[in-house]
């Protein structure tokens, strides 16, 4: 994802009305499945959706130097407030989150919302700003805007043998070199690890075919899980992974 400017140590529009789009889950009754919230929402920054700022993140929105990096933090915060105030019943004006890391306790990790049942991950790329959200699995996203970087220098840091040798076939080796990373960073951001854990150690399948971990070697193994792609839009890559071994049932509302 994009990295914004800052000032000092950086830690992390309402949904867009559109028809609800529907992944096709496998061959299972409804009440195996487990249902997975997808939001896409455009950046903007409002004086209302300033408000819901907590203290510390009305700080750390004051450190970004570049607008756009505003408008995506504060996206991403209205979005997972008015989202998880849809599900709990809460006022979005008095939901807090915590950013413990589960791993080493420190104040890096992901936001959550201490008691609510349900887990939910944010990731911001370009003009995208995506939550996705799960009662009773871990969950994390990924959304990468397509951009010309050294694709082979990061393939050599990101992909495994049998990746860099399916990506070499391809003829939309852009394309795919991102497809494989908002796959893999989804999966260390459900299980927090972030990009602290190696993703060469992790093999998923390849970007055209259904999105799955084919294998994963290291300490920061988990299983199971499962993954998705989403529906960004042209010109970016998306996916979704879910700690758990029950058929998706994926709502996403585009962008």
């Amino acid at each position: 994802m994009d990295k914004p400017v800052v000032e000092g140590p950086v830690v992390e529009e309402p949904v867009v009305e559109a028809p609800v789009v529907e992944a096709p889950a496998a061959e299972t009754p409804a009440a195996e499945q487990l249902e997975c919230a997808v939001r896409w929402a455009v950046p903007a920054d409002e004086p209302g959706m300033r408000e819901l700022l907590d203290d510390g993140e009305r700080a750390r929105y004051d450190r970004f130097l570049r607008a756009e990096d505003k408008a995506r933090f504060v996206t991403g915060r209205f979005l997972a407030r008015t989202t998880l105030a849809e599900v709990t019943g809460l006022d979005p004006r008095a939901i807090r989150f915590t950013t413990e890391c589960r791993h080493c306790g420190g104040g890096h990790g992901k936001p959550r919302l201490p008691g609510a049942g349900v887990d939910f991950s944010l990731s911001h790329s370009g003009d995208r700003v995506v939550l996705v959200l799960a009662e009773g699995a871990e969950v994390g996203v990924d959304v990468e805007r397509e951009s010309d970087r050294d694709i082979e220098r990061l393939a050599r840091m990101v992909l495994s043998e049998p990746e860099r040798e399916a990506l070499a076939a391809m003829t939309d080796r852009r394309r795919g070199f991102h497809a494989y990373w908002s796959r893999k960073e989804a999966l260390l951001k459900a299980t927090g690890h972030g990009l602290a854990a190696p993703m060469t150690a992790i093999h998923v399948s390849a970007p055209d075919e259904p999105a799955e971990v084919l294998a994963w070697d290291g300490e920061a193994a988990v299983s199971p899980v499962r993954l998705a792609d989403l529906a960004p839009g042209p010109g970016y890559a998306a996916a979704a992974a879910v700690l758990t071994d029950r058929p998706l049932k994926i709502t996403e509302i585009p962008v």
